[in-house]
């Protein structure tokens, strides 16, 4: 039986030396797992004709740290085995960051803001073996106001966070056909974000400021109207 071992470039058969072998260019019969040790250039960066020597910036208008609360009142018709308050012995609700539909725009001095939060209603009812669950969209909406701001600037929120959620059975609420008021819940979601406006201006060679639309924070003779876009499926869940 002939055994064959690999030192370095000579195959030895049967302890016999047999004429040396070029090793391979990209492969070695005693290493395999060599990696490739690769020398990468730095890019050099290019000089950029500039056709002014004024910069755009962005100033900054203010910052604000705010509440927006959410809120909806819903028939206790509409939880499945619910017919008195007294039936009721826990309520819980979980709101979804993740499905917040929301917008916001500047006017002057003020920023407003509207929108969606999804939340999942559970509600524990007494005698009845399984809770009553509803998946609805509670509206919220803030005007803050926000001196110096003007349309056009920039606002900018970092992510929305819950600060609690409450319910108040009790409140009264008119029933599915308009009709009459019936008993309600009331359920509300506290959030908090930080609002920040800032407004893009030119500096010039010599440290000079001006705004980019200079006319921004002019009023309009008619107010401003906004149609938001509505969110999907209309906001129902």
């Amino acid at each position: 039986m002939s055994s064959k071992k690999c030192f370095n470039s000579v195959v030895m058969v049967g302890g016999n030396h047999v004429k040396k072998r070029k090793p391979p260019k990209h492969h070695s019969c005693c290493k395999h797992d060599a990696t490739c040790d690769c020398n990468f250039r730095k890019p050099q960066p290019k000089a950029t004709k500039l056709n002014s020597d004024c910069f755009l910036v962005n100033s900054l208008v203010g910052t604000k740290s705010v509440q927006k609360v959410a809120e909806t009142t819903l028939p206790i018709t509409l939880f499945t085995g619910l017919t008195v308050l007294e039936d009721i012995v826990s309520i819980s609700v979980v709101p979804n960051l993740a499905g917040i539909t929301q917008n916001a725009r500047v006017i002057k001095d003020k920023v407003v803001n509207i929108g969606l939060i999804p939340a999942t209603i559970t509600i524990t009812i007494a005698g009845v073996a399984l809770p009553a669950v509803v998946n609805t969209t509670l509206p919220f909406q803030e005007h803050t106001d926000f001196p110096g701001a003007c349309p056009q600037d920039i606002l900018q929120e970092t992510p929305l966070e819950i600060e609690g959620t409450f319910s108040q059975p009790g409140v009264p609420v008119v029933d599915v056909a308009g009709v009459t008021l019936v008993e309600g819940i009331l359920f509300k979601i506290v959030l908090r974000t930080t609002i920040t406006v800032t407004r893009p201006v030119i500096k010039d060679a010599e440290g000079n400021f001006c705004d980019a639309n200079p006319n921004r924070c002019e009023t309009p003779a008619t107010p401003p109207s906004f149609t938001f876009p509505p969110p999907e499926n209309g906001g129902i869940i």
